[in-house]
């Protein structure tokens, strides 16, 4: 690790994973199980945190016959389906997944932690900040614009409901996309409610650091070239955020963290669009935490068929109609091609 205290900043890699330039962008998902340098340690008391990293003994890599594939889209085409996606369904942008083949293992930080301990928001947005230009230039990958580009008459969607915070769903053209875990291009007061821009707020950060600001391109490149995409911005106790510029109340990311529940009515719209469909279909989650899994229990509680297509288990897989393995774009453009061929 390099240290350059003109700045009072370190920079520096860590880990062997590789999971895109843009990996844990913002630090969202920076651990909270490892005491930082200059903040607090695990928030005790908080909500159990899930490991990420490779799943033990997981095969990676499978593919389902054509025949079953084939199988999955007469059955979705029976009427209209909700998608519920997760992070694999990004990674081709160049963002993390979490427990893929190439997931780095780490854990997330809690609500409790960012709203508890000044230094650990102090942590945050310093990181943050380096990681938001990367971040903010991601763009759909295949998997985004197969999905969007299925034929309605041939595959009717009620909503894509996604676990993602990357905005890109709706950049692909998917309508209606319900964003059950929030978007991080918002910004959101704890306090009075009101939301506002995240790169509005890059601006102010910038601003109020011109120390990081003057050496952001050497930190984001760190970042972009990591092994695992990941660059530490540590001894942060020095770094300014400001307050919302509404009432002085605590500014977070418009995205849930863990101990956090999701907007009830967000939760609400998803759960609408489950019970408009005659079918779900999972693509590229794991369904390893409960706000993604409760839809897959709803689904077959309402007895419609569930259609799971995602490499590596998951946690839903003995409620599962129809498993698949494969590649998403790959299997996503097979059905778009024989829902073309074959309209119904």
């Amino acid at each position: 690790m390099t240290s350059q205290p003109s700045s009072g900043f370190e920079h520096g890699t860590s880990g062997a994973g590789r999971a895109g330039p843009a990996a844990d962008v913002g630090r969202w998902f920076t651990t909270a199980t490892r005491r930082p340098l200059d903040g607090p340690g695990p928030t005790r008391g908080g909500p159990r945190l899930p490991a990420w990293g490779p799943m033990d003994g997981a095969r990676y890599g499978l593919r389902s016959p054509d025949a079953e594939i084939d199988s999955a889209l007469a059955l979705l085409a029976r009427g209209p389906v909700a998608v519920l996606t997760g992070a694999g369904m990004s990674t081709g942008s160049g963002l993390p997944d979490y427990r893929g083949r190439d997931a780095v293992p780490r854990s997330p930080m809690t609500y409790q932690e960012f709203m508890g301990h000044d230094l650990a928001r102090r942590r945050y947005w310093a990181r943050s900040t380096v990681g938001w230009e990367q971040f903010r230039t991601a763009r759909p990958g295949a998997a985004h614009q197969r999905l969007a580009a299925l034929d309605p008459t041939a595959f009717p969607i009620t909503a894509v409901i996604t676990q993602n915070v990357d905005g890109l769903h709706a950049a692909a053209g998917s309508d209606p996309v319900i964003d059950l875990h929030g978007r991080l291009d918002q910004v959101r007061c704890q306090q009075c409610d009101a939301l506002s821009s995240r790169t509005a707020l890059h601006q102010r950060l910038l601003m109020m650091n011109p120390e990081l600001a003057a050496r952001l391109g050497q930190l984001a490149a760190d970042a972009a070239q990591a092994p695992d995409g990941d660059a530490e911005v540590d001894r942060t106790s020095s770094f300014r955020y400001p307050p919302c510029p509404l009432c002085g109340g605590v500014l977070k990311p418009d995205v849930v963290f863990f101990g956090e529940s999701a907007r009830r009515e967000v939760v609400a719209a998803a759960f609408a669009a489950l019970e408009a469909a005659q079918a779900l279909l999972v693509l590229g989650s794991s369904l390893t935490v409960q706000s993604g899994l409760r839809f897959v229990r709803a689904a077959g509680r309402q007895g419609k068929p569930v259609v799971i297509l995602n490499d590596g288990p998951t946690r839903a897989d003995p409620d599962a109609t129809l498993r698949l393995h494969g590649r998403l774009e790959e299997v996503l453009l097979r059905w778009e091609s024989r829902a073309r061929a074959d309209p119904r």
